[in-house]
């Protein structure tokens, strides 16, 4: 299967790219940079002139979920844009609501069994994260979602685009609350989403 590997920093991938079986893998990787628009950018570029089987989206997250151990690796399911749109007032219209295009995309969540013991989670998509506690009870009663990061729904939609199936997996490396640098976790999350790659390329 050919299957474009994406993430948005090497450190996030560093682990797997260094094992001595991935060095004779046939699977590409692709460094896009932090954001969605270095992500769209970087991944547009790639489509561009080569076909794949699968794109795999990884790297770490933070969680509103804190039923979810800081950490663990899920599988995201549905991703949105949360800035898209416009506002009114105390309201936020999404895209969809102002005629001006999808917001929501969906992944894969199954059909491989690295994918089965991932609890499956919805996402959103965000330039600024989120570290003000009155925006983020708005953003959980507009959207509910239980993960964020700065490039998920990016490579959604250019897989949604191109009619590539495309996985998402994230490792949570901090609850989305006010900065705190302290309660981070990302390390542990680093060395289980580069464990959990491992089994995705060696069933």
């Amino acid at each position: 299967m050919n299957t474009l590997l994406i993430a948005a920093t090497e450190s996030e991938i560093g682990p797997f790219l260094k094992l001595p079986e991935q060095q004779d893998s046939e699977t590409e990787v692709l460094v896009t940079g932090v954001g969605m628009v270095a992500t769209a950018f970087a991944l547009g570029k790639k489509l561009a002139t080569a076909r794949y089987d699968l794109l795999l989206n990884v790297g770490i997250a933070g969680s509103f979920d804190r039923s979810i151990p800081l950490g663990d690796v899920v599988c995201i399911y549905q991703d949105t844009f949360a800035e898209l749109g416009a506002e009114d007032g105390d309201d936020f219209l999404d895209s969809d609501q102002l005629g001006l295009g999808q917001h929501t995309f969906e992944g894969i969540s199954q059909g491989y069994q690295a994918l089965n013991s991932l609890p499956k989670c919805r996402s959103i998509t965000v330039n600024k994260v989120h570290g003000n506690a009155a925006a983020i009870a708005e953003t959980v009663r507009r959207l509910k979602p239980q993960m964020e990061s700065m490039e998920g729904a990016a490579v959604f939609y250019a897989a949604h685009q191109a009619g590539i199936p495309a996985i998402q997996v994230r490792a949570i490396s901090n609850y989305v609350e006010r900065r705190n640098k302290a309660s981070w976790e990302i390390p542990r999350a680093i060395e289980n989403l580069n464990g959990w790659l491992r089994a995705f390329f060696n069933p």
